[in-house]
């Protein structure tokens, strides 16, 4: 399990996180909901030790990210995958390339990795674009190839940064598909997005994070039954109702 417990950060004084504390159960997709610049991406990677919390603590199954060294921060990284928002491919190397570097790093047998390349691509439906460049592909396939270099290393646990900012209806679709079967597979998943349609279809549980603490959280029909208005808001898209109306100009008669 994932535990966050009163993390807080703050970047050139000014604070993000206050004062976050959640759970990510085990075998589940934990989805944290929030505003652009609320700091759901700081939360992912203080899980795994991209950055360092300036109070509280990240455990991940027992273990305390900041006492970790960098060995143990490099062995974190093998049960914790991570998909970026933009798939932080390598330009220069092929889609089979991209996925083999985790493992070439972790020493597996060639016939192992080029095993786990060929399932790992099956899995997001794109067998046949080992050869292919970052280049040549869509946003959103270039999308499932970080999902795929996720998987190849059999984490016990995903991270999905924005997984579906950006993309079509259809794809958002695929990569809502993508998310619910790696969880099917035993990966337990942490997503942030803002994107509710996303949140409601693979999420278990989702918590929002607002004002850097986390405002509500619990299963996806409680949000959708909250009565807390600010979650309300956000999740019916409401603009703030306190806001000033803009002007209007109407045209000289």
């Amino acid at each position: 399990m994932i535990a966050l417990e009163g993390l807080a950060k703050a970047f050139h004084g000014r604070p993000v996180l206050r004062d976050v504390s959640l759970e990510v159960p085990t075998g589940q997709n934990t989805v944290i909901i929030g505003y652009s610049g609320s700091g759901k991406s700081v939360t992912l990677k203080l899980v795994v030790g991209l950055y360092q919390a300036d109070a509280g603590i990240v455990r991940v199954d027992g273990d305390t990210v900041q006492q970790m060294n960098r060995e143990q921060l490099t062995e974190l990284r093998g049960r914790v995958g991570y998909v970026f928002q933009f798939a932080a491919l390598f330009d220069s190397m092929t889609v089979a390339e991209n996925i083999r570097l985790g493992l070439l790093r972790r020493k597996c047998p060639e016939e192992e990795i080029a095993l786990r390349v060929a399932e790992s691509l099956a899995v997001v439906g794109l067998s046949g674009t080992e050869d292919r460049y970052p280049a040549e592909l869509s946003g959103g396939m270039r999308k499932r190839v970080g999902i795929a270099r996720a998987i190849a290393l059999k984490p016990r646990y995903i991270l999905y940064d924005e997984p579906t900012a950006g993309l079509d209806p259809v794809t958002s679709a695929v990569m809502n598909q993508l998310m619910m079967r790696t969880r099917d597979l035993g990966v337990t998943g942490l997503v942030v997005t803002h994107d509710m349609h996303s949140a409601f279809t693979v999420g278990d549980r989702i918590a929002m994070l607002y004002d850097g603490v986390i405002r509500q959280s619990g299963t996806a029909a409680e949000i959708r039954a909250t009565a807390d208005p600010v979650v309300r808001q956000f999740i019916e898209g409401r603009p703030d109702d306190s806001a000033p109306a803009p002007a209007v100009r109407r045209s000289p008669a």
